[in-house]
């Protein structure tokens, strides 16, 4: 059935309001143009130190983010030292013969337990990765680490190193055993790489449970590397090869760097 039609007065008065608001929605219309839209911008978020997410539906990681497998592939190995170094065989005995000893002073301490434990940045900065090679002529050793942390804790730990030598210069230290051993602590020039770096050099001279004169020679080393951490110690009785040393430092500074730009690309 076909619904009445409205009487023509009140078609008229229909059509000058759907004028008068075709009007208005031409004024806004033209007002909306003659201004360039704002696009809403997203809060930002400073970042957190917290742990992985525990949510099984979890962002992706941040691009910024070293991850294990850019952690390894940044390790400096035996092929780019060369001969004489190998994969190592296991901890050199002169980590719990020597290293493991007690002193009185308490940042002398701090780099005791720090050099036997392999941690320059603390027993909370777990490394992403390392490496353990071994020195087959001259029987010494060689750790390379790759950490993530923030910068601000990495620069610490370099202030902290720069002033063992001042504080630390020389001091006396007991084994477990009850020998005591002098030790020197002096400052190592490192090659011009990373953000910031501070190297170290150990001498622990004393006598062998069999009366011989022995002196534990140690190259330590750190570097900052934008918003990560390298850390070297070679160290051994004979000959250590600083050559060794500056070499790690300054490939596994570079080879961090161009991780981090792939890294960033390929995210």
């Amino acid at each position: 059935m076909t619904p009445p039609r409205a009487p023509a007065a009140t078609r008229v008065t229909v059509s000058l309001l759907g004028l008068g608001l075709a009007a208005l929605l031409g004024t806004a219309g033209c007002s909306a143009l003659s201004s360039p839209p704002t696009a809403a911008k997203p809060p930002i978020t400073a970042p957190t130190s917290a742990g992985p997410s525990k949510s099984p539906k979890a962002s992706p990681a941040n691009p910024t983010t070293l991850t294990e497998a850019m952690a390894q592939a940044a390790l400096v190995t035996d092929v780019d030292l060369g001969e004489p170094w190998v994969p190592t065989q296991g901890a050199a005995t002169w980590h719990d013969g020597v290293l493991k000893a007690k002193t009185k002073k308490r940042d002398c301490q701090r780099l005791l337990d720090a050099l036997y434990a392999d941690e320059l940045f603390g027993a909370g900065a777990r490394p992403r990765a390392v490496i353990g090679l071994d020195d087959e002529w001259n029987e010494a050793q060689l750790r390379f680490q790759v950490l993530a942390r923030p910068p601000a804790e990495i620069d610490k730990t370099l202030g902290w190193m720069k002033s063992v030598p001042r504080k630390c210069g020389q001091f006396a230290a007991t084994t477990t055993t009850g020998a005591v051993f002098g030790v020197q602590v002096t400052d190592a020039q490192l090659p011009e790489t990373g953000d910031a770096r501070q190297g170290l050099r150990v001498l622990l001279t004393g006598e062998s449970p069999d009366g011989e004169p022995v002196t534990l020679r140690l190259d330590v080393a750190a570097v900052r590397v934008g918003q990560d951490a390298i850390s070297v110690t070679n160290g051994g009785f004979g000959d250590v090869l600083t050559d060794a040393t500056q070499t790690a430092v300054q490939l596994g500074a570079q080879r961090l760097e161009e991780i981090r730009k792939q890294g960033r690309v390929r995210v």
